[in-house]
């Protein structure tokens, strides 16, 4: 079912050309027919401005964030874009060069101040970019609740209550990771964010050096957290990034010998259960889903193997890299996977030496070790050649959390995307969306809203084709079923690729 599509590095790297801001909307032109069900407006999040004048950005996750606004209504769509005003960007602009260090950019000192006031400014503290190119946050949480930061994957139960993990300082100065709840607002109308508290504590492996934290897995009961071999060696970042003029990225090592350990708490009580889950080395993106059958968690994951990860995703995404060396990289690279890890809640300590997964409708297994702790082999649902499956997305309102089905992703080729797909994750049967010279972004499910089945809407995707024909982007409207294509809405200017976001229904 797959195809091998090679990807020029002048069509490629179009995709990191700045892009400029729009005055108004502008209407973009539809074939086939939006369904008329289909009103609201997609979001989408992604760097927008490479370079300040003549000091260029280096790295994807360093561009400038840029807000895409794709409207819909009775069948026509309008598309529009705004650089988000954060601190980086408004300073940037002022002061015509890049004032705070990003993921792979280092910011070199005002060259107007002498060298006793640059020296002293790097005993005020590490200024912290808000760049928010992946997603966008309204506030800085670390103001209301003891975390460092948090990721770009909250999860948003049906009432309203966000959950989501950052990095602290825990006890005896020790590194941990908590988990943070912000609940919907209220009879009082006080802002929810006031009411922010720590659910539970996720001890860290290891004491200096957090795991690299993505996402993480949440059920109606249960809160799961993967603790991967990627660290943040902290004594580097607080000593090397402020004297040396390293960045962000140059504080990432592995631990390989670690493997994977699997944190699992109650949610309502915030307690931690005291299970040992264990599994061989992997890096981690984003969970695709995770729930509650029968005694046991079954969690899917996106995962990529070895240090490799590291290096080709974060260091080759370089946007001065040589493409040529990019895909020599990622030859060599282990394959991606799709994974089901399954957890059993109830151990017998007779058990010793069996597995413990007893489920009919999968291979995982968990076995008891005579240390306590429980190994844990995955049961492998997507393993493309050389592609990965990246960036999933289900029907999130009605399944995240519980038993599903269908879960839609991008096809990444050589790290690049350029196929949407969508997997059945009991039968592991797969559909692909596919058009040379394409590159697509995340695909964002959208359910009908009288659906009966879980794959009952569209998949919209916004496809940039930078060296195909006068319109050199489009929002791609899928049928959800079967990924054949509903419609596509062109538009005239080029539009940069973007990470996450979401469908706000009207």
């Amino acid at each position: 079912m797959y195809s091998q599509v090679e990807h020029p590095a002048g069509g490629y790297k179009k995709l990191f050309e700045t892009a400029e801001e729009l005055s108004s909307p502008v209407t973009a032109h539809v074939t086939g027919r939006i369904p008329t069900w289909l009103r609201g407006s997609l979001l989408r999040c992604g760097p927008g401005l490479f370079e300040v004048g003549s000091e260029p950005f280096y790295h994807l996750f360093d561009g400038q964030a840029l807000l895409h606004k794709f409207d819909f209504k009775e069948g026509h769509v309008t598309y529009h874009r705004r650089f988000v005003r954060t601190d980086a960007y408004v300073r940037a602009m002022t002061e015509k060069r890049i004032v705070i260090t990003e993921f792979g950019t280092y910011a070199y000192p005002d060259p107007c101040k002498n060298i006793f006031s640059r020296f002293f400014t790097y005993f005020k503290g590490v200024e912290v970019t808000d760049n928010a190119l992946v997603n966008v946050y309204p506030v800085d949480l670390s103001k209301y609740v003891s975390v460092n930061g948090a990721t770009a994957h909250p999860h948003i139960e049906n009432d309203g209550t966000v959950y989501n993990i950052g990095n602290c300082f825990g006890k005896n100065f020790s590194l941990a990771y908590n988990i943070i709840r912000i609940p919907p607002l209220q009879a009082d109308k006080e802002d929810p964010i006031n009411k922010s508290e720590v659910v539970v504590q996720f001890p860290c492996s290891d004491r200096f050096k957090p795991s690299y934290v993505h996402s993480f897995g949440l059920t109606p009961n249960y809160i799961v957290f993967v603790e991967t071999p990627v660290k943040i060696n902290l004594l580097k970042f607080l000593s090397s990034w402020s004297l040396w003029g390293a960045n962000y990225m140059d504080c990432f090592e592995s631990n390989e010998t670690m493997g994977v350990w699997l944190h699992v708490a109650e949610k309502k009580k915030g307690r931690l259960l005291n299970l040992k889950f264990r599994t061989s080395a992997f890096n981690l993106f984003h969970h695709i889903n995770t729930y509650e059958d029968n005694g046991f968690l079954i969690v899917d994951l996106c995962t990529w193997k070895g240090f490799e990860f590291v290096y080709n995703y974060l260091y080759l995404a370089n946007l001065r890299a040589n493409w040529d060396e990019v895909k020599r990289q990622a030859e060599k690279a282990p394959q991606p996977e799709a994974r089901r890890y399954v957890l059993p809640l109830s151990i017998d300590k007779a058990d010793t030496g069996k597995n413990l997964v007893t489920l009919p409708y999968t291979t995982a297994t968990a076995t008891l070790r005579s240390d306590e702790t429980i190994w844990l082999e995955p049961e492998v649902i997507f393993s493309g050649p050389r592609h990965a499956f990246e960036f999933p997305q289900i029907n999130y309102t009605k399944y995240g959390g519980k038993p599903y089905t269908y879960t839609y992703g991008l096809g990444l080729n050589h790290f690049v995307p350029d196929r949407l797909c969508k997997l059945n994750v009991k039968t592991k049967e797969t559909w692909v969306w596919q058009e040379p010279d394409a590159y697509p972004s995340e695909p964002i499910f959208v359910s009908h809203p009288d659906a009966l089945e879980e794959d009952d809407g569209v998949v919209l995707s916004i496809v940039i084709s930078p060296g195909v024909g006068p319109k050199p982007a489009f929002l791609l409207i899928l049928n959800a079923k079967d990924m054949s294509e509903v419609a596509r809405a062109e538009v005239e200017v080029n539009i940069p690729v973007t990470f996450h976001g979401c469908f706000k229904r009207a």
